[in-house]
């Protein structure tokens, strides 16, 4: 009696025991050996989005601990032990685990674990806003900081991919200033244009017309079954992405570019979400302002100190010159009314004087000119490169062979600033380095790029520097290769086959793309920054 009194008693505490493991708040799983579901309780089982008698069997997300008691870690016990794992239910969500581990008779472990997505999410979102504000806060290029924030934005939502694009001071074009997720692809730009004639369309301009964030569910899929994607549709689908939203930036209530970001499979895009996008989308925007505030200060600088020095070389310098040229030229008037061998050697130092002169002045002169604001919404590329190669060309005797491509008259004054710079620091090399005799000087615009190839018959460069390793060498390559890249271009140096050296530095121009509600027309830069696309942000 007393044994079947005990026996009653433990089924009771058994019923008791699977009645709190089969409610508990928290998952509680088996898994054997293998690491396999071989028990989970009901909270388990929502945890994982699948019947229990569906995951019994399957591989676990869990990191099994072998070799050592667990307990002694104190898995079990409320601290900082817990590890954390990612499952991906069969919906496609994506969920963290934390849990912890503790190992039972028949080589079985224990584990209990909890749902942690949303806490990590908001603490991944809080340490990325900290750390772009000690970017924004800390030296570097605006491309540096976007392509941090970008990559910041990607690591805190478990997203795919992430692009910051920005409007240029005239609001007529965009480029990519940070990416992070989608690979390279070259011809990136000539494809979308190819889907663009299919029908293809941009949601991102949405976001940019209304100054609204825009938010597309689905919308990976529906670019892999469309066939306005096809040309693009391989390499949008590297990496897998499903939700897709766009956040205007915003500075002073005017749209400045855009965020676009790429959920993962089984990412939602919430209201906390959107929040966390908007508010990165304000860091871009600060960092995009601060900089554009910066380069106006530098620019109209840098600008007042050309017209001081322009006209203080023609003021001063130049007169005094002109002077010593015309004191020399009444010496040589005078020795030659002298029949006297002293007569011939006034006429001799008389022409030396003169010579000398006239360099200098021709040399003041072409300073004059480069410190001088080339007036490029005037001028044009091509005339401004043609007046500074007649100015050389004058002043060293060097022949200059020139072609001008078609369409340069079209490239905008501060991209062409830029090109005009990489220009006149390339032949400053070949006069000061190169003793050559000649030089050709190459453009050619063909399918949204600008290409120029500056090449000498001098003596030529060791190796060869391309946009990366040109860093190291000195102030004017890496002049060339800022202004490369500051639009999203490369710059390459080598040696020319057959003697001498040439300078190539390939520019994206921008693209004219039709805006989703039509009427207005908005671009798109064609090109790469640091080799990472300039144009994933894709939407229909």
């Amino acid at each position: 009696m007393i044994g079947q009194r005990q026996g009653d008693t433990e089924v009771r505490e058994g019923a008791a025991w699977s009645c709190l493991v089969e409610h508990a708040p928290d998952g509680l799983a088996v898994i054997d050996e293998d690491g396999r579901f071989v028990q989970v309780n009901e909270a388990g089982a929502a945890l994982c989005e699948s019947p229990a008698g569906e995951l019994i069997g399957t591989r676990a997300p869990f990191e099994l601990v072998h070799g050592f008691s667990a307990d002694r870690l104190g898995l079990f016990d409320d601290g900082p032990d817990e590890q954390v794992c990612t499952w991906v239910a069969p919906s496609g969500n994506r969920h963290e685990f934390a849990y912890r581990t503790r190992s039972v008779p028949g080589h079985r472990t224990v584990v209990a674990f909890r749902d942690v997505s949303a806490e990590r999410r908001r603490r991944r979102r809080v340490v990325a806003m900290a750390r772009t504000a000690a970017k924004l806060a800390s030296e570097g290029s605006i491309t540096d900081i976007l392509d941090a924030l970008a990559r910041e934005v990607l690591g805190a939502d478990m997203l795919a991919a992430v692009q910051i694009m920005t409007l240029d001071e005239s609001r007529e074009s965009l480029q990519i200033m940070g990416t992070a997720g989608f690979p390279p692809r070259n011809d990136f730009f000539a494809l979308i244009m190819a889907c663009r004639d299919r029908g293809a369309t941009l949601h991102m301009m949405d976001a940019i017309e209304r100054g609204r964030p825009v938010v597309v569910p689905d919308r990976g899929a529906l670019i892999q079954t469309d066939p306005a994607w096809e040309p693009l549709r391989e390499h949008l689908g590297t990496p897998e992405w499903d939700w897709f939203a766009s956040v205007p930036l915003l500075i002073r209530g005017r749209v400045t570019g855009v965020m676009n970001a790429f959920f993962a499979p089984g990412q939602v895009v919430g209201r906390r979400t959107l929040e966390f996008l908007e508010a990165m989308a304000d860091q871009a925007a600060v960092a995009v302002d601060y900089a554009a505030l910066v380069r106006s200060e530098r620019e109209l600088a840098r600008r007042e100190e050309r017209r001081r020095l322009a006209r203080d070389l023609h003021d001063s310098v130049v007169q005094q010159v002109f002077s010593i040229a015309m004191q020399a030229k009444s010496m040589s008037v005078l020795g030659a009314q002298a029949d006297t061998v002293p007569g011939e050697g006034v006429r001799r130092i008389a022409d030396e004087v003169g010579t000398l002169a006239r360099t200098a002045l021709t040399d003041l002169r072409a300073m004059v000119h480069e410190l001088r604001p080339p007036l490029f919404a005037e001028l044009g590329l091509e005339e401004a490169v043609r007046a500074f190669v007649d100015s050389t060309a004058n002043r060293t005797g060097l022949r200059f062979d020139l072609d001008f491509g078609l369409g340069l008259a079209h490239v905008a004054a501060e991209t062409s600033e830029d090109v005009y710079r990489i220009v006149t620091e390339a032949v400053h090399n070949v006069v000061k380095h190169a003793e050559a005799d000649s030089v050709t000087l190459r453009t050619e615009i063909r399918d949204h790029t600008l290409a120029v190839t500056v090449t000498d018959d001098g003596r030529g460069i060791p190796g060869e520097h391309t946009a990366d390793t040109a860093s190291g060498g000195g102030y004017g390559l890496t002049s060339m290769r800022q202004r490369a890249e500051h639009w999203g271009g490369t710059l390459w140096i080598g040696p020319r086959t057959g003697g001498g050296t040439s300078v190539r530095a390939v520019i994206p121009l921008p693209l004219t793309v039709p805006a989703a509600s039509g009427g207005r027309t908005v671009h798109g830069s064609a090109g790469q920054v640091k080799g990472l696309p300039l144009g994933n942000a894709l939407d229909r």
